[in-house]
């Protein structure tokens, strides 16, 4: 198991900078894959970005080039920099860590509170 604290959200205005950090409880070399999430108002959530433990980055088209996954592996720490924020960014932002379950032999998802992000002016 593992438990993720994000911390970092807030209201900025558009065109200006935020940057996410999720706390882990243990060592991130032994989680799977760690991410962001994020859910706005009356639509789907969507996975904005990932990094494996291999270090491979994936984006969701629409943050490409604004925002910035990374890993802090000494401080069990995955970072989101996000710049050149848009109104459409607007959303409850949640850490996700995937870790696989030996006895259930499946991969389990673990979630972390979630932090809202507001872009406006």
């Amino acid at each position: 198991q593992v438990q993720l604290v994000e911390s970092g959200g807030g209201l900025v205005q558009p065109g200006g900078s935020l940057r996410l950090s999720c706390a882990a409880s243990r060592s991130i070399f032994s989680i799977y894959a760690m991410g962001w999430y994020r859910q706005a108002p009356g639509k789907q959530r969507e996975l904005v970005a990932h990094i494996s433990s291999g270090g491979s980055i994936n984006y969701v088209e629409s943050v490409k080039g604004r925002f910035t996954i990374s890993r802090d592996n000494a401080k069990n720490t995955v970072y989101l920099q996000m710049n050149s924020l848009k109104p459409e960014d607007t959303a409850v932002y949640s850490c996700w860590g995937q870790i696989w379950n030996g006895l259930k032999m499946k991969m389990d998802d673990y979630w972390g509170q979630g932090t809202q992000v507001t872009v406006s002016s």
